[in-house]
């Protein structure tokens, strides 16, 4: 734990972001406007750190023909600030495509067209940021017996940069969730890798593929799988009698809205609990009705002409896979009679959804400081700050792995720009920063600073 002592001390940012997603494209996005409209004497200094090499989204979901299940204009800027030089239909004119975009009468991009976006995005505030760069180390300093500010560790090959900050945001995304014992190979993959792990295949013959899952990165992976392999079979196995559609009405949608997320965060345990019973089925393990509609109308097709090569194993769950002799052996049990059968595959995908990284892990010692309610979960104000005892006066701040909290919204693009302005205004009501009277100075292997 540093002392901070005078003289020692690296320049202190207002602000530090552990990950470059589109959580903090969007808030670096906030500071750049703001420090635009201030000017530099009150502009709010912040630098972003990213392991990643270069700005990247679900690369492994970028499916040619998939589209995006939000509106266009739930993008980075638009619902905090509609003027904003940073928005969507700002790219398509930079593009030559806004013309073409709205003739198409389309709320929903594709997502390799969105993924474009925040690439460009992103380019536009790169000074802010260093990729490349993870994150390996949070550390307090400690001044009259409180922690003033904390010390960022950042590590990219053999180069270690420290920075310090007075708030610290964490944006580090979601992580790919696996059954408990399943581990990822070259057979076994989670859907998040697709795209990559089909390119391994290039010249391969695959006869089958095994699909879990029932929500919309399942259904999307077989109806890839069976367009880009003709001669394979592909088995989609669910615990379901089929794929539900997502309620993506009008009414159903307001669960999104940013107002619903101070009606979230006001409402007491088990009217948190209600809502998302209710609500869930507007993005928890459902799919879009008119891939449902096509894979139906496939399978309907495939079985009048007698060459059945979409399976749909419903009211079944994959209970076990073992690899051997170049094959994957999945076991599936059926939850009506418990009857087993194998599938020999040539590879398993589990599309099983995602996690929200465990937040306190990258804090260190300064996680003992993150207060917790009863059963266990970390503690949020509204403004997305982590509730600390009086030992910690820096703030932090986080995009993700707040639905216990703050509701749906808390992983998905709906609130985004929302919620980096309400971060930004909470960052603001501290006052102006004062300035920074020290120097970098050199970590302990002493490789210098980044700026």
């Amino acid at each position: 734990m540093s002392q901070g002592l005078p003289g020692d001390a690296p320049l202190v940012h207002d602000l530090i972001g552990i990950g470059f997603g589109p959580s903090n494209v969007a808030m670096a996005i906030a500071l750049s406007e703001h420090n635009a409209r201030v000017g530099r004497q009150e502009a709010v200094t912040a630098h972003f750190f990213e392991r990643q090499p270069g700005f990247g989204w679900h690369r492994g979901m970028l499916i040619d023909d998939a589209t995006m299940q939000v509106s266009f204009l739930k993008d980075l800027v638009t619902l905090r600030n509609p003027t904003s030089e940073y928005s969507f239909l700002c790219y398509l004119q930079s593009r030559g495509r806004l013309v073409d975009f709205v003739n198409h009468k389309n709320l929903f991009p594709l997502r390799v067209e969105f993924h474009d976006y925040f690439e460009w995005a992103a380019a536009k505030v790169d000074d802010m940021v260093s990729y490349g760069y993870e994150v390996v180390a949070v550390e307090p300093v400690v001044r009259d017996g409180a922690i003033e500010y904390l010390d960022v560790t950042a590590r990219s090959g053999t180069d270690t940069v420290v920075h310090r900050a007075r708030n610290l945001v964490i944006g580090t995304g979601l992580r790919p969730l696996m059954p408990e014992g399943v581990e990822r190979t070259d057979r076994v993959w989670h859907n998040s890798e697709l795209l990559t792990k089909v390119e391994a295949l290039d010249g391969a013959n695959p006869g089958r593929f095994v699909v879990v899952g029932a929500g919309q990165s399942a259904a999307e992976n077989v109806a890839y799988l069976h367009r880009r392999f003709p001669e394979a079979e592909i088995c989609a196995v669910f615990s379901r009698y089929g794929y539900s559609p997502a309620d993506d009405s009008s009414f159903a949608n307001r669960i999104f809205d940013p107002a619903a997320v101070d009606e979230y965060f006001a409402a007491p345990g088990d009217v948190k609990r209600k809502l998302m019973d209710y609500h869930g089925n507007t993005n928890y393990s459902v799919v879009d009705i008119d891939l449902i509609d096509d894979l139906y109308r496939q399978a309907y097709q495939e079985k009048v002409l007698g060459t059945e090569r979409l399976r749909f194993i419903n009211v079944s769950r994959l209970t076990g896979v073992e690899e051997r002799d170049g094959r994957v052996h999945a076991r599936i049990t059926s939850l009506v009679s418990g009857e087993e059968t194998v599938l020999d595959a040539d590879v398993v995908v589990y599309a099983t959804g995602y996690s929200p990284a465990d937040p306190t892990g990258l804090l260190g010692p300064v996680a003992e400081h993150c207060l917790r309610d009863e059963e266990g979960r970390i503690r949020v104000e509204r403004d997305y700050r982590l509730t600390t005892d009086p030992e910690l006066r820096c703030r932090i701040y986080l995009q993700g792995g707040t639905e216990h909290t703050h509701g749906i919204t808390s992983s998905l693009l709906s609130n985004t720009a929302v919620r980096v302005g309400e971060i930004l205004d909470s960052i603001l009501d501290r006052g102006p920063a004062a300035p920074a009277q020290n120097g970098p100075r050199p970590v302990a292997d002493g490789i210098g600073l980044a700026s």
